[in-house]
């Protein structure tokens, strides 16, 4: 199973809003004692046992835009199938900052990971972990806004959404996307 955490290469991009799915799996990275360093597919990618299972941690490095392509390139090498063996994690607008949402399917919802993801694979039939990063206060670029730094008096409760995002992707390979999501789903934070 290939779990791929989306966000932009760089610097300038890490701890950004955008950057979520990258901080995921990078955590998962070092819960698991692993890196994620090796160069594939135009995507950083490490091995890991999560829950018992052999997963891959992908970071594409083609921008968000283009995260499709480098999906696609590791599906294709490894003979998988995206309904059965991609999990994906993004960061959304749409929902509050912290609050978890896990489907088994679904449309991109605007996010541009997404789309690419989407268009490359030719279908919306995998699993995914959406992240909540609206503000409390109506947005005038909202370009800007996901791809500013989080505020450092926000740090703290940001670890606790990476800390509960690893936590519902484990429920996940350990009791499969139905129970994660009625568990995950169901509450804020």
């Amino acid at each position: 199973m290939l779990i791929v955490g989306l966000g932009n290469p760089g610097a300038q991009y890490e701890l950004t809003r955008h950057n979520l799915g990258f901080m995921v799996v990078d955590l998962l990275a070092r819960e698991t004692g692993r890196d994620v360093k090796r160069a594939e597919c135009r995507a950083l990618v490490g091995r890991a046992e999560i829950e018992g299972r052999t997963v891959e941690l992908v970071k594409p490095q083609t921008y968000m835009n283009l995260s499709g392509e480098s999906v696609q390139c590791l599906l294709r090498k490894r003979e998988l199938k995206a309904a059965a063996d991609l999990f994906v994690i993004s960061d959304d607008l749409a929902l509050p900052f912290g609050t978890l949402r896990l489907r088994a399917r679904g449309s991109s919802g605007g996010h541009n990971g997404l789309k690419s993801i989407i268009a490359q694979t030719g279908t919306d039939e995998f699993a995914r972990l959406r992240i909540g990063i609206q503000p409390e206060h109506p947005l005038n670029d909202t370009a800007r806004y996901v791809l500013e730094r989080f505020p450092s008096g926000a740090r703290g409760e940001l670890e606790k959404v990476l800390e509960r995002s690893a936590e519902a992707i484990r429920a996940v390979l350990r009791d499969g996307i139905d129970k994660a999501m009625a568990t995950y789903n169901n509450s804020d934070k």
